[in-house]
């Protein structure tokens, strides 16, 4: 069985998160990601904290596994001849650079189009190329700070949050992917590469989805509703005598079994928890009795007899718990992988892209800073002895 884009090659001109993310997806995936690093120490990401095995980064190691690392100076002509080379043979140039930046090192689709005009350029940024805040610095934190996520995360009453994971950075690459596998589908049908754009604050705004439909219909801007749902209800957490679960009953027959399983004489039959629309106009009376009820026993007391009752809930693990959760394990969502440049297996999430015709378990080595530049140039763009020894001596290479 083969990977289904084990024909495909892409150039990642990758920092920190979101391209690497997207390139890792695409190399989970098959494609063969050659990963160009800047000769002042590479990705930045080799040196993010705090965990380090022989001074080499766990982040990295976890977004940068399928890859091949060659070490280019895109600020000198010849390290741009190189890279204009890399292009010929590619399918697609991914990056995450600021607006201007692909200009100005002249990579950007215009120029490399010249190349190659079957090249797919694709670039992650801040908020878009042509936009008044096209020149911002642009981290996730101020994605969901300025795109709204943050009014939604947390208590009422509390202060903004910030989600756990870099929800921008990750879903902007998965939205890069997307947009590379819908380009290379349409250039099957044109012939032709084209240049795709996905910038971090338009991804938040999109995942602002049905609060941004009630907001935009009703004029009104919601604030968070903690563990809940702004529409459903009972769906949230609730606390039990030694911590803390989810359910969710909105639907009749879940709430019916629920209302079974509580025996409460406050729920069963009570008019104004009847249906979905009652029991948001009694929200709060509703999590009172509840939270009275949750109290009685132990998180695993309630989860069995939920779940013997037919009622959706879960625990709320911790990170190692969801980690060696038997559903994790069954799949396949903690893979070794092995480090051959510093003899470490380590472990890290696997792909969730499940295919019944093609491969999704390539897992090889993360690179090492600029582990495969000599066997690039050598061997995919054929150049002599002569050539790459003149372009290390002028520090082109690494």
């Amino acid at each position: 069985m083969k990977h289904c884009l084990q024909d495909i090659r892409v150039l990642e001109v990758g920092q920190v998160l979101a391209g690497p993310y997207a390139g890792m997806i695409l190399g989970d995936l098959g494609a063969d990601v050659i990963k160009i690093e800047s000769p002042d120490g590479g990705d930045s990401a080799r040196r993010t904290p705090p965990h380090f095995y022989k001074g080499e980064s766990i982040y990295f190691m976890t977004l940068n596994r399928n890859k091949k690392s060659i070490v280019l100076d895109l600020n000198q002509e010849e390290g741009r001849e190189v890279f204009y080379d890399l292009v010929k043979t590619s399918d697609v140039v991914l990056d995450n650079l600021r607006p201007g930046v692909p200009e100005k090192l002249k990579i950007n689709h215009e120029v490399l189009s010249r190349y190659n005009p079957k090249i797919i350029s694709c670039s992650i940024n801040g908020y878009g190329s042509d936009t008044p805040d096209s020149h911002k610095p642009s981290f996730d934190l101020m994605m969901q700070a300025q795109g709204g996520g943050m009014s939604l995360t947390g208590e009422p009453e509390g202060p903004p949050l910030r989600m756990g994971v870099s929800i921008t950075d990750h879903v902007a690459g998965i939205y890069a992917v997307t947009g590379i596998l819908a380009a290379l589908h349409a250039r099957e049908h044109t012939g032709r590469g084209q240049k795709i754009e996905v910038p971090l604050f338009s991804t938040m705004i999109s995942l602002l989805s049905y609060e941004a439909g009630f907001c935009l219909y009703s004029g009104e801007a919601p604030g968070p509703v903690g563990s809940g749902h702004r529409s459903l209800i009972p769906y949230n957490a609730v606390k039990t005598k030694d911590g803390y679960i989810v359910i969710d009953a909105h639907l009749p027959k879940f709430w019916s079994a629920l209302c079974q399983v509580l025996d409460s004489k406050a729920l069963t039959g009570n008019p104004k928890f009847e249906s979905l629309q009652a029991r948001n106009t009694y929200r709060k009376e509703l999590l009172e009795i509840l939270d009275e009820a949750f109290a009685k026993r132990t998180s695993q007391q309630w989860l069995e007899l939920l779940e013997a009752n037919g009622v959706p809930c879960a625990p709320i693990n911790d990170l190692r718990a969801a980690l060696n959760d038997p559903a994790t394990l069954a799949l396949n969502m903690v893979v070794d992988i092995e480090h051959k440049g510093v003899g470490l297996t380590f472990k890290a999430p696997g792909n969730p892209i499940r295919m019944s015709e093609s491969r999704g378990d390539k897992f090889s080595s993360p690179p090492l800073l600029g582990e495969h530049t000599e066997n690039i140039l050598k061997e995919l763009l054929e150049y002599p002895d002569e050539k790459i020894q003149r372009l290390r001596q002028q520090k082109s290479i690494r």
